[in-house]
């Protein structure tokens, strides 16, 4: 969901990946390949499969450099680029620093009908579709293999999936993730609720909702968003926690107007106008419940993790405040997350050195992103379960590292970590899709005497129109 942008935390390291890449690099050998848009020229290998040649040279363009106004990120990724060119001494890392590129959708758009994208581009999982429809990335499936990116067979399937169309691979991972029950620890206290153990049901979450709501002075117990798309991204999260789904698995076909998804909006209709447990003030969007939790005026609301670490950076809270929980049903979970891709048209040498500063950066357990004992001392938070896209070894390792270095009571996250909940990409044509279901949110949201059948048949029909014209 690119509304959630502040998930997209950025974590680099200094020291250098210099053993797994320079034995990597050794094994580099033969003759350049270069293509169209690359000044390069180097020894490397035409064997795509093989890592890059250290004796390469060429500028690499890559956007969502942390800007100036972040400065412990910023002072991270220059480290990082200078450990990389202990490796790769040729390899000119020229960052740019474009929020809005990075972050808004219109200007993304424009960015990839212009084909103005730099050499290595930022996205989120649900902008594959949009980045082939303009023809925008490369096809890396024969260049990201155990010799280039040795974690490679640790990284969660589902999140390197949603990088695949047609079983061809166009993207790298940065950060994923799933949804979760948010809650505010001292509301909890306050309302005679345990923290520690946040409901699994809607049933307990109405429940919780009404104690939460009793304590007055304007404290909502629940909230939900209605607006920017946000609200249908909302209705897909809790559909997908019970168990259904907005769109059939032919990616043809509407599914959510059925008993399970006048389920959810009768539940949030009684919530809101029989229980009186959500707060009057609706039409909310992302960022507006953040503030209300954060000012300990909402109990709860289904988030990411990473939410917790933008209240308390952005808006002053503090980590002692809150914990999570699985999702509501915990049958699936919404998840998500970002990547970078290689743009469209770059020689065989520029690929490579896209991937080799992808897996330094991003793809390295203890290095990059993942060396959490820096982030401790940069004063950037550590102990947010995610990003975590690890399995086996990898995950153990960095788990271990996390917990080491963190700088908040992780314990607040037991009953999310210990119950995970499979992910489950969004649908479709998501933002489109979204926007439609804003719809029956806003509608069941502010009006007391809404047509539940009617909201979503007509978004039934709506969104038909659109998996048609796919």
């Amino acid at each position: 969901m690119r509304s959630a942008w502040f998930r997209r935390t950025r974590r680099t390291t200094a020291t250098a990946l210099v053993s797994v890449l320079a034995l990597t690099a050794l094994a580099a050998c033969g003759t350049s390949s270069s293509g169209n848009n690359d000044e390069g020229s180097g020894g490397g290998s035409s064997d795509p499969s093989a890592p890059l040649d250290p004796k390469t040279k060429l500028t690499l363009t890559i956007d969502c450099m942390p800007p100036a106004a972040k400065q412990p990120e910023l002072k991270e990724w220059n480290e990082d680029v200078k450990a990389f060119n202990t490796i790769y001494p040729n390899i000119k890392i020229e960052g740019r620093s474009t929020p809005g590129q990075c972050l808004e959708p219109p200007r993304f758009t424009a960015m990839l009908k212009a084909k103005s994208q730099p050499d290595v581009f930022y996205t989120y999982f649900t902008d594959l579709q949009q980045v082939l429809d303009n023809a925008g990335a490369e096809n890396i499936s024969a260049y990201v293999t155990a010799k280039t990116v040795p974690a490679l067979a640790d990284i969660q399937p589902d999140v390197m999936n949603s990088l695949k169309h047609e079983g061809k691979l166009y993207g790298l991972p940065t950060s994923n993730y799933t949804m979760g029950l948010l809650i505010n620890r001292k509301l909890f206290q306050q309302a005679g609720l345990d923290p520690d153990n946040p409901p699994t049901t809607w049933e307990g979450v109405r429940s919780a909702a009404k104690a939460i709501a009793g304590l007055g002075n304007g404290i909502a117990g629940y909230g939900e968003y209605s607006a920017g798309n946000t609200g249908g991204w909302h209705y897909t999260a809790t559909m997908y926690g019970l168990g259904g789904d907005i769109v059939d698995a032919s990616g043809k076909k509407s599914v959510f107007n059925n008993d399970l998804g006048k389920q959810v909006v009768s539940n949030l209709h009684a919530m809101r106008w029989d229980d009186e447990s959500m707060g009057k003030t609706q039409l909310l969007k992302w960022g507006d419940l953040q503030k209300q939790t954060a000012s300990d005026k909402l109990g709860m609301f289904l988030a990411a993790p990473d939410d917790i670490a933008y209240m308390v950076q952005q808006l002053g809270a503090t980590f002692e405040n809150f914990g999570m929980g699985p999702i509501p049903g915990g049958k699936a979970t919404l998840f998500g997350g970002n990547n970078y891709m290689i743009k469209k048209g770059m020689s065989s040498d520029k690929i490579k050195a896209a991937v080799a500063w992808l897996t330094y950066k991003n793809l390295t357990v203890g290095k990059g992103q993942f060396d959490w004992a820096r982030t401790k001392a940069d004063g950037l938070p550590v102990g947010v379960p995610q990003p975590n896209f690890w399995l086996n070894t990898s995950k153990t390792q960095d788990d271990a590292a996390r917990a080491a270095s963190a700088t908040m009571p992780v314990e607040n996250f037991k009953a999310f970590m210990d119950n995970p909940v499979k992910g489950k990409a969004e649908p479709p044509k998501a933002q489109e899709i979204y926007k439609v279901l804003d719809n029956v949110m806003s509608g069941v949201l502010t009006n007391k005497n809404a047509d539940v059948n009617k909201l979503l048949s007509t978004a039934e029909s709506q969104v038909n129109q659109i998996l048609a014209n796919q």
